[in-house]
């Protein structure tokens, strides 16, 4: 496992490649999440061999690419055939995970849904499946996303692991987030139903203290250690026994984090909190 800067995440925008590769390099993350469709301008224009050289020359590793499909739109077609280009340039640069969530509810029936889920996902697993390419989807746990009026769809690891089961390429798995297992109502225990070939790629947040599970909002988060309610060390530790080796990134979607308007600080803050959740995990650095 390494740790992973993903700097939209922590409130920084518009940084691109080289001053994410920066970043990194600056504070210690291993890993950077990265814009495909930025690197591929590059290779375009330098070659992919270039790309490659900026990852290795800051001794930073690609982390997860957002996936740069618009699925839930009417133009993902045209972004679906886009795509193999895309994934070839993540190919060449050893960028091979990328990853996006997927809604807890739906207007209409969970079959329906799922079926419509399967129909969106397996065309585009399908196109990263020739480049080497794994795709990670993230559940989404907290109860305030599941409103009565709407029909509840996947939400729990159990769930996601049936719709990419179902999808079938073999290169489909999850994006975890520590934050989604625990406001799902998942345990630790849950991890032991799965291997590292389940996992692309991992989130790790912490919670606050003191609301009942259906008070939790998706966007008040905290770092990863912060608060303590979350218990990252304990699953860290199931990531390392499974052997899991991918990026490993913090998403707090932290209002203290967000205000702070110099990105090297936030990214150091955000970098400390890192090295508390290794050293408790008793990972090497």
């Amino acid at each position: 496992m390494y740790k992973n800067l993903s700097p939209g995440a922590i409130g920084i925008r518009n940084y691109g490649l080289v001053e994410s590769l920066d970043l990194a390099q600056k504070t210690g993350f291993a890993g950077i999440d990265f814009d495909i469709r930025e690197a591929a301008e590059l290779a375009r224009a330098h070659g992919a061999a270039s790309v490659r050289d900026l990852f290795n020359s800051a001794g930073v590793r690609p982390g997860a690419w957002g996936l740069p499909v618009a699925w839930r739109e009417d133009r993902w077609r045209d972004d679906l055939n886009a795509l193999p280009e895309l994934a070839e340039i993540g190919q060449s640069i050893g960028a091979l995970r990328t990853q996006t969530w997927c809604p807890p509810s739906s207007d209409k029936p969970f079959d329906e849904t799922f079926s419509w889920h399967v129909d969106r996902f397996g065309p585009i697993a399908e196109a990263l499946l020739p480049f080497g390419v794994r795709f990670g989807i993230e559940f989404i746990g907290p109860q305030s996303l599941r409103p009565p009026e709407r029909e509840t769809f996947i939400y729990t690891l159990e769930g996601m692991l049936e719709l990419t089961k179902t999808i079938g390429t073999g290169n489909v798995g999850l994006l975890l987030d520590a934050w989604h297992l625990y406001t799902s109502g998942g345990s630790l225990d849950d991890l032991d139903k799965i291997t590292k070939a389940d996992v692309v790629s991992v989130h790790v947040n912490d919670a606050p203290k003191g609301l009942a599970m259906a008070e939790y909002n998706d966007h008040d988060r905290r770092l990863p250690m912060e608060t303590g309610v979350i218990d990252l060390p304990g699953f860290m530790a199931k990531l390392e026994a499974m052997g899991f080796d991918g990026p490993v990134t913090a998403e707090p979607f932290s209002q203290r984090v967000n205000q702070i308007e110099d990105p090297l600080e936030a990214a150091k803050l955000t970098a400390s909190y890192m090295d508390q959740l290794w050293s408790a995990s008793g990972l090497n650095a």
